[in-house]
């Protein structure tokens, strides 16, 4: 269905009015001038992302509910990287007209899947017309006692240096899409060169190779947030003293800890955590799997410090992997390779604006 036939109010009726409030601070959510929210007791915590096509996002190898989820879940989790909970959400597309309502209607089931799965409320936002491809704006709201909150300036000398999950995995899962888009569209090009109508016919049915490769498919299209980790550090009494999200990679990351926190840290490289497909697929394409787990990004994983005197309880943490120590600061930012050698620890990871 062409979206022109709906109109913007239409449009929004159809995607949002079997939505229903699931939190009590959650007053009034989608249908009015603005939401209503209500927190007695708590500091707000607000987020906002923007996904641009062709910049953060190809259309050729991830479909629109993928991508609604995976929009709100790198939404939710920087809210669960302050240590705070996720509570509503306000969602605003810009998008040309080669998009349908049916487009739209997928990618907000994609929203609805990840919002639900950590309670979160979409209580409104905006849709408009783009010249230019389809624009994402979320903003995520959440709550958190002051107490409770987590910055990234809180390590301190002698802080153990955690991660969940494995890294660099959602790094190779992209290079594996565009391999095998780059395989498409060859393939493609010689076809229309040869005029062989035959063979584009049959490339209008092109299957890519990702058998074994699963898991890194998966972990590029369809991130987790970690609140199951938020959940267990709490049910343990353990508070972090400095934590982030790996979005834009490891050493990136560790960047902005060590600079806010004013400290240094080692890290060594055989306590990063790495999954066999991620080192297979490096090793396929020839490139240093460390340095993919460092710099890749979009892991989404959790970065936190801790207290030493905490270090039996994390070590009995399921899916977290001590990895490093936060040091002087005159000590600098080193990564300890397998062979006992020391090197800086440089920011590589993403930067949109290159």
């Amino acid at each position: 269905m062409d979206i022109s036939k709906l109109g913007e109010f239409g449009l929004i009726h159809r995607l949002t009015d079997n939505i229903k409030p699931q939190n009590t601070s959650t007053l009034v959510g989608v249908g009015d001038d603005c939401a209503v929210m209500h927190y007695p007791d708590k500091e707000v915590l607000i987020t906002t992302d923007m996904l641009m096509e062709g910049i953060h996002f190809d259309l050729t190898y991830i479909d629109m509910q993928h991508l609604g989820y995976k929009s709100a879940m790198v939404n939710i989790s920087d809210i669960f990287a302050m240590n705070g909970t996720p509570r509503q959400m306000l969602v605003s597309i810009a998008l040309s007209k080669r998009f349908s309502v049916e487009d739209l209607e997928a990618f907000y089931d994609g929203l609805r899947l990840a919002c639900e799965k950590w309670g979160v409320d979409i209580v409104g936002g905006d849709t408009t017309s783009s010249m230019t491809g389809l624009a994402i704006s979320i903003t995520c709201i959440g709550e958190a006692s002051k107490e409770d909150i987590v910055y990234r300036g809180g390590a301190k000398d002698t802080d153990l240096i955690c991660v969940t999950g494995d890294l660099g995995s959602a790094y190779m899962g992209l290079q594996l899409l565009e391999r095998e888009k780059s395989v498409y569209y060859q393939q493609v090009d010689e076809a229309r060169k040869a005029g062989n109508k035959a063979v584009l016919d049959e490339l209008a049915h092109f299957q890519p190779d990702f058998a074994g490769k699963e898991y890194l498919i998966e972990r590029q299209i369809k991130p987790e947030a970690r609140g199951d980790i938020i959940n267990s550090l709490r049910a343990m009494n353990v508070r972090p003293t400095a934590m982030m999200d790996v979005s834009d990679g490891l050493s990136s990351e560790l960047h902005h800890i060590c600079e806010r926190s004013g400290c240094g840290c080692r890290i060594f490289e055989k306590n990063v955590p790495i999954d066999y497909q991620t080192a297979l697929m490096a090793e396929e394409l020839n490139m240093n799997v460390t340095t993919c787990a460092l710099n890749g990004g979009e892991d989404y994983e959790l970065l936190f410090t801790v207290s030493i005197g905490d270090y039996e309880k994390v070590e009995q943490m399921e899916g977290v992997r001590l990895i490093g120590h936060i040091t002087d600061a005159n000590m600098g930012m080193k990564l300890v390779a397998r062979d006992g050698n020391e090197l800086d620890l440089l920011a590589q990871g993403w930067n949109p604006l290159k």
